[in-house]
């Protein structure tokens, strides 16, 4: 995470009640790419679908936490994090809020 401002810390319009730790601006910058994101009152929201997040890592470990942290709080697991012929570890998981990902240790088991 590049970086997160919440809108309690100095919002330029009025904060609705419970909204000081939501985020108004979040900036995630990997591999060149950057992608921004925030929160939007319930009113706002639509529950994404037709599409899913893939989420590749290189080491067993940090793939089967990613996994199980999307998993917790409400989330639900569609496929189990296994082995798989392309993967030591890959699993489908929709986290709390409905979006869909596929976690993916890269490289075959010897």
């Amino acid at each position: 995470m590049t970086g997160v401002n919440r809108y309690g810390e100095g919002s330029p319009s009025p904060v609705p009640d419970g909204w000081g730790e939501k985020v108004i601006h979040a900036e995630l910058t990997a591999g060149g790419i950057v992608i921004y994101g925030s929160d939007h009152a319930p009113e706002m929201f639509e529950t994404p679908q037709g599409f899913s997040l893939s989420w590749n890592v290189t080491d067993f470990d940090a793939g089967k936490s990613a996994f199980d942290a999307l998993a917790a709080n409400g989330g639900s697991i569609v496929m189990p994090f296994s082995e798989v012929p392309w993967s030591v570890g890959y699993g489908i998981v929709k986290d709390r809020f409905g979006i869909t990902w596929q976690v993916n240790v890269d490289g075959t088991a010897n």
